[in-house]
């Protein structure tokens, strides 16, 4: 058994280290490319805008016209969420609501003081038996200042019943076979999670556009650069001739 759990622990950090690796592949060519590339799909942007723009002028047609108005579009920088209804919606569409964690009121109630001075005389880390009591007393009265300062009456009682059923036992302890059992369970646990970030990492646009390239990814920027340097050329040369169509 213990012969399996160090050979799955070792295939697990292979996997994670391909993964790991991988997601930073992905990682830095979607940076690169945005840095590199990105100025170059703006400008093929703009200049489908300004194509589109010609061939309405040249036509008046409505059809060119609304093609014109959506290459536009695209160009030109969408509002806000928050913008666009003026502060009724949050950036995340949804209309903000009050802190959940505001007082109901400035003096919490007399039942919720006398549960808060109660536990507090029960509770506070000064009673304690040692390090171990006197943490575990310190969190408890954490939550308890919590629920007092929102005046929370029913979390209290249950912070007094929480109190008053004292420590939870001790877990007994695992045999051998029972923690490389526990070992097994959890890598295979791990795998599972990392495999589904490893599916979404080569199912992305980047993750797809790497298979392309596995063995040269820099190289396939620099031939991504090449073909938009291509087309801007093209698209540039089309609207002179649109502009002007004697030296077309």
């Amino acid at each position: 058994m213990e012969k399996a759990v160090r050979v799955a622990e070792q295939a697990l950090i292979e996997f994670e280290i391909a993964v790991e690796t991988f997601r930073v592949e992905v990682e830095n060519f979607s940076r690169l490319h945005h840095q590199r590339l990105g100025p170059m799909y703006t400008r093929l942007d703009e200049l489908d805008a300004l194509i589109a723009e010609a061939v309405a002028a040249h036509s008046g047609e409505r059809a060119d016209i609304e093609a014109a108005w959506a290459a536009r579009a695209l160009v030109m920088p969408m509002p806000g969420v928050e913008e666009l209804f003026e502060g009724m919606l949050g950036s995340d569409g949804v209309r903000p609501v009050e802190e959940a964690d505001v007082p109901r009121r400035v003096r919490p109630g007399e039942e919720a003081r006398r549960l808060y001075r109660d536990l507090v005389r029960k509770a506070h880390p000064d009673l304690a038996q040692g390090e171990e009591d006197e943490i575990r007393r310190g969190e408890f009265i954490s939550r308890v200042n919590e629920a007092y300062a929102q005046g929370d009456e029913d979390g209290l009682r249950a912070l007094a019943e929480e109190w008053a059923a004292g420590p939870a036992p001790e877990p007994a302890p695992l045999s051998k076979a029972e923690e490389l059992y526990a070992r097994l369970e959890w890598m295979a646990s791990r795998k599972e999670a990392l495999a589904v970030v490893a599916g979404e990492l080569e199912n992305s646009a980047i993750g797809q556009m790497l298979k392309l390239a596995p063995d040269d990814p820099d190289t396939l920027l620099e031939e991504i650069a090449e073909q938009l340097l291509a087309q801007v050329s093209e698209r540039e040369r089309r609207l002179r001739a649109l502009l002007h169509p004697a030296a077309g």
